[in-house]
């Protein structure tokens, strides 16, 4: 048995992967201003779910957009999300991305709390007092505590994106998160991932970025 494969040049996979997209999505409804995000989910993941299950609360994209090009910053719960983030097409409108998961100072006060440190994180980026999105695709008491400082008038984030995957506390702390008037993309049930965080944010900057050029 021969396998047929696509004559493609190098340069052309990406365009081609999001005609493919574009052709299985076929009359799926995505919400419009919206479209580029999911596309940009389905192409990280080769899962046509997220047409589905990825929420995104009023005026969530503009909004992010909005902060974004007023120079905010972006605060992720993994390295691999940080390292996945195009950071020099944030850097273009003033914002750093960053990670505390590796810090000492985080690993300490976990131990000393008995927490996360992912708990941690988020408190010490509530600390920060600068124009924040976090962008969280492993910890969900990340989402937890990030409810919590909301809801204690101690945050007020630009925008949260809630995709951590897994199945403990994974479905309830993105449903917190959807219950607040915060700004958020939430990919709803278990699917998520630290790529998926990376690719939501790249795709508001690449949106960015396609704006500045017409």
């Amino acid at each position: 048995m021969k396998v047929k494969l696509e004559n493609v040049k190098p340069a052309e996979i990406e365009r081609r992967s999001f005609e493919i997209i574009t052709e299985e999505l076929g009359d799926t409804p995505l919400i419009p201003g919206t479209e580029l995000i999911v596309k940009r989910c389905i192409h990280t993941s080769a899962d046509f779910d997220y047409a589905q299950n990825l929420y995104f609360s009023d005026g969530a994209v503009e909004k992010a957009l909005e902060a974004l090009r007023g120079g905010a910053c972006i605060v992720t719960d993994t390295q691999m999300a940080k390292s996945g983030i195009n950071k020099k097409a944030l850097a273009r409108f003033g914002g750093e991305v960053y990670c505390f998961m590796s810090d000492e100072d985080v690993a300490q006060a976990a131990r000393e709390h008995g927490t996360t440190r992912a708990t941690v994180c988020m408190d010490k980026a509530a600390d920060m007092g600068k124009k924040l999105i976090f962008a969280i695709g492993n910890a969900p008491t990340a989402l937890v505590r990030l409810y919590e400082l909301i809801e204690e008038g101690k945050l007020r984030p630009e925008l949260i994106i809630g995709v951590p995957v897994g199945f403990v506390n994974v479905v309830q702390s993105k449903e917190l998160i959807m219950e607040t008037d915060v700004p958020c993309i939430v990919a709803k049930g278990r699917k998520g991932g630290s790529n998926i965080a990376a690719c939501i944010c790249n795709a508001l900057l690449y949106m960015l970025d396609e704006r500045r050029g017409q």
